[in-house]
């Protein structure tokens, strides 16, 4: 297991790995390959579930507005709704579902993942999240746009549709991180390592297991 080696001799476990990622570069894949190699739980799909179950909602209206803002007329509609008399005073008994409450619910979940430790997550802003946890290692994961568009080719997609979605969500999660976060996606300063996954999936696991167990004394 990951320990992080203190100045002082005192000793961390790295309890927390967050996998922020390129869309196309296989950051899921190598996310669950590291959970499973340390008997972790691994919070991708269990995240969007876990948000659903809470909110009342399906996995499917949680997945349309994990990681993305939503558009411009939609902010402007609900911000009448809260401003008018009408909908102040109704706006609770609807059960609205976008990018803002699903936003919040996930901050309020990860906040306490990582109070339990040994978890694996996969972006929603995880590393922002629990920027400040020095028992959190925190990865970034890209590619090449040839090697994820082969990538996501391979899952099923057409080439002009994988093309399109390695620009496409890539620019929403860039969106999102700038709104809920006011910083430009990705942000280096932010993560411990970042790599490159047309090296191959192994070998981003094992540079990733390697070097959060070589971590020493971080500035938070």
């Amino acid at each position: 297991m990951p320990v992080l080696q203190h100045i002082d001799g005192t000793r961390t476990m790295i309890r927390i790995i967050t996998i922020e990622r390129e869309f196309g570069s296989g950051g899921g894949a190598i996310a669950a390959n590291l959970a499973a190699r340390l008997d972790w739980t691994l919070w991708d799909q269990l995240l969007t579930d876990e948000i659903a179950r809470r909110m009342n909602c399906s996995g499917r209206e949680v997945a349309a507005h994990e990681e993305r803002n939503d558009p411009t007329y939609y902010r402007l509609f609900k911000a009448f709704l809260r401003g008018s008399f009408e909908g102040s005073s109704n706006l609770q008994q609807f059960r609205l579902v976008d990018a803002d409450c699903v936003r919040e619910m996930a901050e309020r979940i990860l906040v306490e993942v990582g109070g339990t430790g040994n978890a694996v997550i996969v972006g929603r802003g995880s590393a922002h999240y629990l920027r400040h946890r020095n028992d959190a290692f925190h990865a970034f994961i890209y590619g090449s746009t040839a090697a994820k568009v082969k990538r996501l080719m391979a899952a099923g997609r057409s080439e002009s549709e994988a093309l399109d979605l390695v620009h496409t969500v890539d620019r929403d999660r860039a969106a999102f991180i700038k709104r809920y976060f006011d910083l430009e996606w990705p942000s280096r300063p932010l993560f411990d390592l970042m790599i490159n996954s047309n090296l191959g999936d192994d070998v981003a696991v094992e540079t990733i297991l390697d070097a959060a167990s070589r971590c020493t004394e971080r500035e938070r």
